[in-house]
């Protein structure tokens, strides 16, 4: 019994991180309409850029604001000066999200080495102890579950109750009727590259906190998050939500049971399943279009 407890806080640890950084990419989708494959290379970056500042000995929070600032930035600047270039053409956009992905870890490389580093947390990794036992429910596991609760909500808010969040996605779906209307398309798509990046620099100092982090340590987090996003849907943040922490649940389960090793093999049954069955995801309003 404690082992089947303690999986499935393990498992709803893992799946917050998912959910976070499936988040990130719920919003640059619900804004763009852009699936951004080096979202987990540019929260690389700026987890380096935290790590940079507390090797300099500012506080952890300090470090925080950084990374979240320098996402803000970077995300800004990449659609400023990449993305744009290829404006109106998705595949196009796609293959620059990839050469993006490489160039990030590379430069990663140069600049902070290809070592393995420790990353602090913020808070105790200590499992919580109930009676005689300790469980696999951190203090850490709880900043997690309340950092990506704040962005549910802040994402909701920002989309169902703000003007700039329904011109963000207006923008998304017809950027040239939004332009005759006099939505600043130009601005909002500037506005959801940097707010998502800003949501994947969080996700990046979460998986790092109390761990290593190196260039390509985001490598298995894009993939499990891109998973989480499609189960709950690539419109949907509370969908991303509940695909993170079931693709959490579930690959804990399957390695505390069936062994580590079927792990990705679970994960890309999952996905297949969902795209057979429900291609728009779980909790997607709008239904797949058939060609």
């Amino acid at each position: 019994m404690q082992q089947f407890v303690n999986t499935t806080l393990t498992g709803i640890g893992q799946g917050a991180i998912y959910a976070a950084f499936a988040l990130a990419l719920v919003l640059i989708w619900r804004s763009t309409r852009v699936v951004n494959f080096a979202q987990g290379a540019m929260a690389m970056f700026t987890t380096y850029l935290a790590l940079v500042v507390i090797e300099r000995g500012a506080p952890y929070w300090v470090a925080l604001l950084v990374a979240l600032a320098g996402g803000l930035v970077l995300g800004a600047g990449v659609e400023r000066l990449v993305v744009r270039r290829v404006a109106g053409n998705e595949m196009a956009a796609v293959i620059v999200t990839l050469g993006l992905f490489v160039a990030f870890q590379a430069v990663a490389s140069i600049l902070f080495g290809a070592t393995f580093k420790s990353f602090p947390a913020p808070v105790g990794l200590q499992g919580f102890t109930i009676g005689s036992a300790t469980v696999a429910f951190t203090p850490f596991t709880v900043f997690i579950l309340v950092s990506v609760g704040v962005v549910l909500a802040g994402l909701v808010a920002l989309f169902r109750f703000t003007d700039v969040g329904l011109r963000m996605r207006a923008t998304a779906f017809s950027p040239e009727v939004s332009r005759l209307l006099g939505v600043p398309v130009g601005r909002m798509l500037t506005l959801g590259w940097a707010l998502a990046a800003l949501v994947g620099s969080l996700a990046g100092l979460l998986i790092a906190g109390g761990s290593l982090v190196y260039p390509a340590y985001m490598d298995t987090v894009i993939v499990y998050g891109f998973v989480a996003a499609v189960l709950g849907g690539l419109d949907s943040p509370g969908g991303a939500v509940v695909g993170g922490l079931a693709i959490g649940l579930g690959l804990s389960y399957v390695t505390g049971y069936l062994g580590s090793e079927l792990v990705p093999l679970a994960a890309l049954a999952a996905l297949v399943a969902v795209l057979l069955v429900r291609p728009q995801g779980l909790f997607a309003r709008a239904a797949a279009r058939r060609v």
